[in-house]
């Protein structure tokens, strides 16, 4: 694909703006914040870049260019079913549009993935050249497990109709945030308008795309070569904290950590934990 335009909003911050990036899933609403090492933040699903409010200041000294995913957020409506891989295509584009705008540098970025995110990522760490570093949280490399899939099975009929209303909503917060989280006001504040910015069929489109359809990329964990961490909630049932221990190991130059008190939006819910992770990460991979 032809490098892309950008759509910038000059009124913002010098060091700080919002752009939307053509890709072959429509716009991506995107913020830069910061300077430093490029990185990359994509969000998981039904939040947006809004997810990483809590851990953006703690992340000093780095470009920080936070991702609505498509389909969510401020991003381009769905208009189809896709795949977590045409996702991480349009990812590329992303790239290229970022660094044809002179928006990135030429070296590869730093990614940081949550769930959605990090499997995006997962795609994308097994190309040479394509990033320097690989960070995934709560990203469990499986399908869906069984249960759950018939659960949200269960749900999807009531999401397709009406949207993240009533039962789908709160179903949707517990899977996100523990019960303790989900109990401070501003956070779940938070999580809730992310769930109605995006369109009641886009959201459908992309629980479809991105969680029921999503592939199993196990076999992608030994042909990571870049660095990689893998950060795993305590409360997460699919991705506990030795299901990433198994994943670190069958992946070369990786290793996990367990973030307590949280589930899947660790950044949101453990901020200076995740911060923490996230430098000592890559200060090991600088030096």
């Amino acid at each position: 694909m032809k490098d892309l335009p950008i759509a910038a909003d000059a009124s913002q911050a010098p060091n700080s703006y919002a752009m939307r990036v053509p890709t072959r899933l429509g716009a991506l609403d995107v913020e830069v914040t910061g300077a430093g090492h490029d990185t990359i933040l994509w969000s998981s699903m039904f939040v947006d870049r809004t997810s990483w409010d809590r851990l953006v200041p703690l992340l000093p000294g780095r470009r920080l260019i936070l991702v609505d995913g498509p389909g969510l957020g401020r991003s381009d409506a769905l208009r189809a079913r896709t795949s977590v891989a045409t996702a991480a295509v349009a990812a590329r584009d992303l790239l290229t549009a970022l660094r044809a705008g002179g928006v990135i540098g030429q070296e590869p970025p730093a990614w940081v993935g949550n769930a959605f995110g990090g499997h995006v990522g997962f795609e994308l760490a097994v190309e040479a050249g394509v990033l320097s570093s690989f960070v995934a949280i709560s990203a469990p490399p499986e399908p869906i497990p069984v249960a759950l899939r018939r659960q949200i099975g269960m749900l999807r009929p009531l999401l397709w109709l009406a949207g993240p209303v009533g039962p789908v909503r709160t179903a949707i917060v517990s899977a996100m945030v523990t019960d303790s989280a989900a109990n401070d006001p501003d956070l779940r504040a938070l999580v809730e308008a992310s769930l109605v910015r995006p369109t009641r069929r886009s959201l459908a489109l992309a629980l479809d795309s991105f969680i029921l359809d999503r592939a199993d990329v196990t076999g992608h964990l030994p042909r990571i070569t870049v660095p990689a961490l893998y950060l795993a909630g305590d409360d997460r049932g699919d991705w506990d904290p030795a299901d990433a221990a198994r994943a670190a190991a069958a992946t070369p130059k990786a290793h996990m950590v367990t973030i307590s008190n949280a589930r899947t939006l660790l950044p949101l819910e453990q901020p200076q934990a995740v911060a923490a992770a996230l430098q000592a990460f890559w200060a090991d991979v600088e030096s």
